[in-house]
């Protein structure tokens, strides 16, 4: 068992049926296809997939048809942050069940004026809660979305008190100066970045890789992040295609690459966007791939 995430994870899209529910052929069909271009794990449930969406109980339907799939469970780091503290112990108990070690935990998201000591207090209670010395939590900031952030000093204390049961952080701020904060405050800690045009300086500066969305669509590209500097540029164009809501775009454009139309379903609130908008964006990224290949 590896203590962190590290290297390039997924944060995985997840398909949905025509009745609403999680399409578990279709997740195990594109965590394959993801490991074959070379990805190392997946964050299944976070922001991509649509994570705040699914009950506790689909989110584990869907990681027992991974793992029947074949995914092997070191590879896989289940999204578990909820607004109830009781309900991500019990998610992570769950994941922990299953033979899962590593979890990615937002701090609870409804109350956004709380401070540092109150989000210090929610992690130390869900890692207390879980009680289980097999589990590594990787810390989940992403405060332009989920409204509260991670502040460095919590990840240091919290890593200070639990040892390698506190394992990283995910900074999705897309701030490159909270990554250097929390390599600042707590050097130990794996510190991975969600932002794919940093994934080549955050390296350089001790990172230890990357979960990220478009790894769902051009995981070639972002595995180039890793070793080619000359990647920035046409990571930085696909990036910029990606003009719209998010997660709706991103389904569309694996729909357009995979022909199955079903992918570009969403989980309401989320809608779904104009296929055509995919299909567009599919055949530019492909240009750029080209370009980058020749």
């Amino acid at each position: 068992m590896s203590d962190t995430i590290h290297g390039l994870w997924v944060a995985l899209a997840t398909p949905i049926a025509a009745d609403g529910t999680v399409d578990h052929a279709g997740l195990v069909r594109h965590a394959k296809s993801l490991t074959a271009a070379g990805c190392d794990g997946f964050v299944p449930f976070g922001t991509t997939g649509e994570g705040t969406s699914f009950s506790p109980a689909e989110r584990l339907a869907a990681i027992e048809a991974m793992l029947a799939g074949g995914i092997e469970p070191g590879r896989i780091g289940l999204g578990t942050g909820c607004p109830a503290i009781t309900d991500t112990i019990a998610l992570t108990r769950g994941a922990l069940a299953l033979g899962l070690h590593h979890v990615l935990i937002l701090p609870p998201y409804f109350y956004r004026d709380v401070d540092a000591q109150g989000i210090e207090d929610a992690f130390a209670a869900i890692i207390d809660g879980v009680g289980d010395s097999r589990l590594r939590t990787t810390l989940y900031s992403i405060p332009q979305v989920s409204g509260v952030g991670v502040p460095p000093l919590v990840a240091a204390n919290l890593r200070q008190r639990f040892g390698v049961m506190l394992a990283g952080v995910k900074d999705s701020s897309a701030v490159f100066e909270n990554f250097r904060a929390y390599r600042a405050a707590a050097p130990e800690l794996a510190i991975v970045v969600g932002n794919e045009a940093d994934i080549g300086r955050a390296l350089a500066e001790g990172g230890a890789g990357t979960i990220c969305g478009m790894a769902n669509v051009v995981p070639q590209l972002v595995r180039a992040m890793f070793t080619d500097a000359d990647a920035l540029g046409p990571m930085q164009s696909v990036l910029g295609l990606m003009q719209g809501p998010f997660m709706p775009t991103l389904k569309s454009v694996i729909a357009a690459q995979t022909g199955d139309a079903g992918w570009s379903r969403m989980r309401p609130p989320l809608r779904a966007v104009d296929p055509a908008i995919g299909q567009r964006i599919a055949a530019a990224m492909a240009g750029v791939a080209a370009a980058k290949a020749a």
